[in-house]
């Protein structure tokens, strides 16, 4: 249980950060897949929301007993009095995956894949009429990632709701590229920018009935570039469930 309180700790750190943080960033992480796939024929699909309406949905499907396809998908359009932001992001990837550990109850797994997405952000000052745009930002980019995934399953069973339930807890890290293929300040064409990203993210999972699992993701992304609009400085903090169909019983 002490690894999953420091999970929920993250998670309180996290939530912090994110408040705090605007979306000063072109840019918004979504919600990696970790499918912590078993075996052949295995697929895996998960839907994620976080107070500011941002969807993030997954997918994937193991083809061997080692290899697998994963897809994502995220979409937010949030407006507030001071600043409005929309972005979408699709992206699939190709990987590995193999079952570790004496008891077979870790899973590690290695992805690398394709993205694009295109960002319309605006500050906003209030006037007479309401509203008025002071900045805008039009942005479309493409992304490359390799992800590594490590998640394992609690050995005992947790006492929840009169029923004994299952708790699995990983990790995710990411090393994304991104890069602006179109950028448009206030309507006008702007430099290019590009940036490689460090993405961590946080899950604990808890199971609801078989293989459907409430999850919590927490995570942020670190810049390695000094760029002035495609840098850090969203934090990803989300709950949503997660489907494993499939799944042979070990």
């Amino acid at each position: 249980m002490k690894k999953v309180s420091r999970i929920y700790s993250w998670a309180g750190l996290l939530i912090g950060v994110g408040i705090m943080s605007s979306c000063s960033s072109v840019y918004l992480p979504n919600v990696p897949a970790t499918p912590m796939f078993n075996n052949k024929g295995e697929g895996y699909l998960g839907a994620h929301v976080n107070p500011k309406g941002n969807l993030s949905g997954n997918a994937g499907i193991a083809f061997t007993d080692n290899l697998a396809l994963i897809a994502n998908g995220s979409y937010m359009d949030y407006k507030s009095d001071n600043h409005d932001f929309k972005q979408y992001l699709y992206e699939g990837g190709l990987g590995y995956y193999t079952l570790v550990g004496k008891n077979k109850r870790s899973v590690l797994e290695f992805y690398a894949g394709y993205g694009l997405g295109a960002t319309q952000d605006a500050d906003k000052r209030a006037s007479t009429t309401g509203s008025d745009p002071v900045e805008s930002r039009d942005v479309e980019f493409n992304k490359i990632f390799v992800q590594a995934n490590f998640s394992s399953t609690r050995k005992n069973k947790i006492n929840l709701f009169g029923k004994k339930r299952t708790l699995n807890y990983g990790t995710a890290i990411r090393l994304s590229r991104i890069k602006m293929d179109k950028f448009e300040l206030d309507n006008e064409v702007h430099p290019l920018e590009e940036n490689l990203f460090i993405e961590p993210i946080f899950f604990t999972r808890l199971e609801m009935s078989k293989g459907l699992q409430l999850q919590l993701t927490n995570g942020w992304n670190i810049g390695l570039m000094d760029n002035q609009y495609l840098k850090p400085g969203n934090a990803v903090f989300t709950l949503g469930l997660v489907y494993n169909f499939g799944r042979k019983n070990k």
